[in-house]
């Protein structure tokens, strides 16, 4: 009798260890089903980003974002994708010329892991590079309010979050609803907030296509050196206009224009102190950097470059905080 008893307590033990066994098993599937994929093998599994995953192939960037690493990568859906090629006047993915597409996915992906609570408005750099340099990479603007809006929005060739922090083994995924394009010198200035009146000014006066040219690539590339909201709210007050529709069409477009380097992209580490910079104006300044960055501008008058090395497509944007005057 004992020994049948001790032969039952001995299969309620073994049948208790299989069971933790299988348990413990069960546990370790689990744990390595939940470890983060990478960016590539979480796109392909989203029905919602083949036509990403599609793109990324054709633009043999797929290695690079399978690779180790902590990138941010802003996913275009099906849907944008879709609405790109039509606008663009393509038939398909496979109607895009590979450089192009290159350039454009690069543009929505930054070299750090950045978390939607990590973001701040301001400028980050992508991995883009634009006919303007071929070594400064593009910038895009992020805007963070109730929600994240990058390069002003779908109406001005950018995105808005829609899906944020998809975590992946090499970094991080926030779904968007456009296809980010490689930003003008336009497409900034609209982007950014701070530059509502620098807007209102290029585009107040249609008949002197000013906006045009830097939306477009003729004397391309441009180095800007733009105001801000403040520095022309200052501007009308020294000079006596009530606002832009009092400035004479002649004298906005000059000063416009003065603001403007054509054919060439200058970035800030090129800029020497004393140096002359002639404008589209015709007209002359000089730049000096005892002290500080700053312009003196043909009236005399002293502007501090505030921010520097906003890259575009078609150009760099340097930001001021005086409008500069030429003369008349």
């Amino acid at each position: 009798m004992k020994t049948i008893k001790f032969k039952l307590i001995a299969l309620v033990a073994l049948i208790a260890f299989v069971s933790i066994s299988c348990n413990n098993d069960d546990d370790d599937d689990d744990d390595s089903s939940q470890q983060p994929q990478t960016i590539v093998s979480i796109a392909k599994a989203d029905p919602n980003l083949s036509s990403l995953v599609a793109a990324l192939e054709k633009a043999d960037l797929v290695t690079t974002l399978n690779s180790s690493g902590s990138y941010t990568v802003f996913a275009p859906t099906n849907t944008a994708f879709s609405a790109f090629l039509t606008a663009k006047g393509y038939a398909n993915l496979n109607a895009v010329p590979v450089p192009a597409l290159k350039e454009i996915l690069l543009n929505h992906v930054l070299s750090t892991k950045v978390k939607s609570t990590e973001i701040a408005t301001g400028y980050v750099k992508t991995l883009a590079k634009g006919s303007a340099s071929t070594s400064n990479t593009i910038s895009m603007y992020l805007e963070k309010g109730s929600g994240v809006a990058i390069n002003g929005g779908k109406t001005n060739g950018g995105a808005t979050v829609t899906t944020a922090d998809i975590q992946a083994s090499n970094g991080i995924i926030h779904v968007v609803d456009g296809v980010i394009g490689l930003p003008t010198i336009v497409n900034h200035a609209v982007a950014n907030k701070n530059f509502t009146t620098l807007v209102a000014a290029l585009t107040f006066n249609p008949s002197s296509g000013f906006a045009g040219i830097l939306s477009g690539t003729a004397s391309s590339p441009f180095t800007v050196f733009a105001p801000t909201n403040a520095a022309f709210t200052s501007f009308l007050t020294e000079t006596g206009f009530s606002g832009l529709p009092a400035i004479p069409a002649n004298v906005l477009e000059t000063t416009l224009k003065y603001h403007v380097v054509a054919g060439a992209n200058v970035q800030s580490t090129a800029l020497t102190n004393g140096q002359v910079v002639s404008t589209f104006a015709g007209q002359n300044f000089t730049i000096g950097l005892t002290g500080g960055a700053k312009i003196t501008d043909a009236s005399n008058r002293v502007s501090t470059i505030v921010a520097t090395d906003v890259q575009c497509s078609n150009g760099i944007i340097h930001v001021i905080d005086k409008v500069l005057l030429p003369k008349f």
